[in-house]
């Protein structure tokens, strides 16, 4: 029978086993780690979502992409629920996919990022990336067409640099067949990347926290290679821990054939759940200035805001909102649209030096956009209605950006009314996580 030795710090069975990096009994007798987070609780079924992406019938909606090439293509492929990014032969052909959204990290609660995804099959010139990062800051997993890398990018000193670790110096299991997984009798521990695979990130941030990356193999979450940081760096290792997803692939030089990398499914998990702490404002029409409907069954803007071009990497999340019609007898139907577009009215104006936001009051006319929400008011002599939304949706309704276009997307509380010049209030409130 197995017992640990805490003399040599190690499992006694009559082979070597060394002991795993989380100091738990637990885990000393998993080979994988994953009974614990990123800060050594005991993982329990008390996930919260911050973001889950699949695609079912079609391409989301949850990320923005480009393309650097006529060669090169992001097609949705319904049978297999993927998005294929496929280049061409030419050099420089590239596609990106990332999410509109980043992802808020809480100090002290474990960030789990899962992605699963098929690399082409490598070959000479051709560079796939997949995990949470962005253009300054991230964890990726990475093939050059003949080596596996697993990279911290970092922005901390206004210069972006990257630490690469290749397979061969992966620290916990290089997953060639010869690692700890396989002295558990686990099976397809030699990685083969140009297969389907399932990758993950754990970060226990706080600016000098571990990293850890690996992959799931047959149910269990194995650690490849784990950065550590703390008492060896002088600076955070990454500016932040809120970042996007991102898929990248791109012909470094030119090159035999075409390569497609499908991307299949994505999550962020805030381990533990989540609260928010961000810093409340809100900003809505004067009481002495409604916004007027002139046509009826004509949506028009009420309040509308956006991410500052200059922070669009921030965290702001809708939290409430008030609809008052005033004109006596009067229907409203209101809207919260996202990424619509508002043209004329009113100017954008920012929330404050220290706020993120910008904000636009009777922004004239409105086009396009998804709907978030909706509701019914009225107004009558005898009464008036307002309608308020909670916070219920959290990150349904955080304010999202295109990195690619550096541009971002308005979110707007619209309405219409059933009579011809009817008049309304509305406001809007929000937290915001990033401070």
């Amino acid at each position: 029978m197995a017992q640990f030795r805490t003399d040599l710090n190690k499992i006694d069975s009559g082979q070597v086993f060394t002991r795993y990096e989380v100091n738990m009994l637990s885990d000393r007798l998993t080979p994988s780690n994953s009974l614990t987070d990123a800060f050594g609780r005991l993982r329990t079924a008390l996930p919260f979502t911050l973001f889950e992406s699949s695609h079912r019938f079609n391409d989301n909606g949850l990320w923005v992409t480009s393309n650097t090439a006529s060669n090169s293509s992001h097609t949705f492929v319904e049978n297999q629920s993927t998005i294929d990014m496929t280049v061409g032969t030419t050099a420089n052909a590239e596609v990106i996919r990332e999410t509109t959204k980043v992802f808020s990290y809480q100090p002290g609660k474990s960030l789990l990022i899962m992605n699963s995804v098929a690399f082409s099959q490598p070959k000479a010139n051709v560079r796939q990336r997949v995990g949470y990062f962005g253009q300054s800051n991230g964890i990726y997993l990475e093939n050059d067409g003949n080596t596996n890398y697993l990279v911290v990018r970092t922005n901390t000193s206004s210069t972006v640099t990257e630490t690469r670790v290749a397979q061969s110096n992966w620290n916990v299991d290089k997953f060639d067949g010869t690692g700890y997984s396989s002295q558990f009798g686990y099976e397809r521990t030699a990685l083969d990347i140009g297969k389907a695979n399932i990758f993950w990130i754990d970060i226990e941030w706080l600016g000098v926290g571990d990293v850890r990356c690996g992959f799931v193999v047959d149910g269990k979450m194995l650690p490849a290679h784990t950065f550590h940081h703390e008492n060896k760096i002088t600076l955070p290792y990454m500016t932040t821990a809120s970042l996007p997803l991102r898929l990248e692939i791109k012909n470094t030089g030119v090159t035999a054939s075409n390569s497609t990398l499908s991307q299949i499914c994505s999550t962020v998990i805030s381990e533990g759940g989540y609260e928010l702490y961000g810093t409340q404002q809100a900003v809505g029409t004067t009481i002495t200035a409604p916004v007027d409907l002139p046509t009826a069954g004509t949506y028009y803007p009420v309040v509308s805001i956006r991410l500052k071009q200059n922070r669009l990497d921030a965290i702001v999340i809708l939290t409430a909102l008030s609809i008052l019609g005033i004109t006596n007898n009067a229907y409203y139907n209101w809207q919260v649209r996202a990424n619509a577009n508002t043209a004329g009215g009113g100017t954008w104006v920012s929330a404050g030096d220290n706020s993120a936001v910008e904000y636009k009051l009777d922004g004239g006319s409105v086009t396009g956009g998804r709907i978030l929400a909706s509701g019914f008011t009225g107004a009558t002599t005898q009464s008036i209605s307002p309608v308020d939304i909670l916070k219920e949706a959290l990150f349904k309704f955080q304010l999202e950006r295109n990195s690619f276009a550096n541009t971002a997307y308005e979110l707007s509380l619209v309405a219409s009314a059933s009579t011809n010049g009817a008049d309304i209030y509305g406001s809007m409130d929000w937290e915001e996580i990033t401070r």
